[in-house]
């Protein structure tokens, strides 16, 4: 295995987001100068993959309205690791956040463009772990 860093992650990450692997509640907004958008759920799963830790969900609000929900990572000792943040305008705010169990194998809804971003990830730093 190629060793890689944070920095390496990010970077894949990066260059794998697009429209195909989007949230489809997020695809009208999804641009690519922004292309975190709707990605936060998938990529705190593969963080998971690779780091563990717990997932945690927090709401999404605009205009004092729930739009939705964000995803992130909090790893061992508590260190919150959220590679999504900058999707979010001035106008937006993500409240709460409770730790989430991993769904169970597949989430049907998201599960083809999970492994879509996970090929184009491998293919950048190498074979990943499966996740637990």
């Amino acid at each position: 295995m190629t060793p890689w860093n944070l920095r390496d992650l990010d970077a894949a990450l990066r260059a794998g987001w697009a429209a195909d692997t989007c949230s489809p509640d997020d695809r009208a907004d999804w641009r690519p100068d922004n292309p975190a958008r709707g990605h936060c759920d998938i990529t705190a799963l593969l963080v998971h993959d690779l780091f563990g830790g717990a997932l945690v969900v927090g709401e999404v609000h605009h205009g004092g309205v729930r739009r939705g929900h964000h995803w992130w990572n909090r790893l061992a000792g508590g260190v919150e690791l959220d590679l999504t943040r900058e999707q979010f305008g001035a106008d937006e705010e993500v409240t709460g956040g409770q730790v989430v169990e991993r769904p169970p194998g597949p989430t049907p809804r998201r599960w083809e463009e999970y492994l879509l971003l996970r090929r184009r990830v491998e293919e950048r730093l190498g074979p990943l772990p499966q996740p637990a």
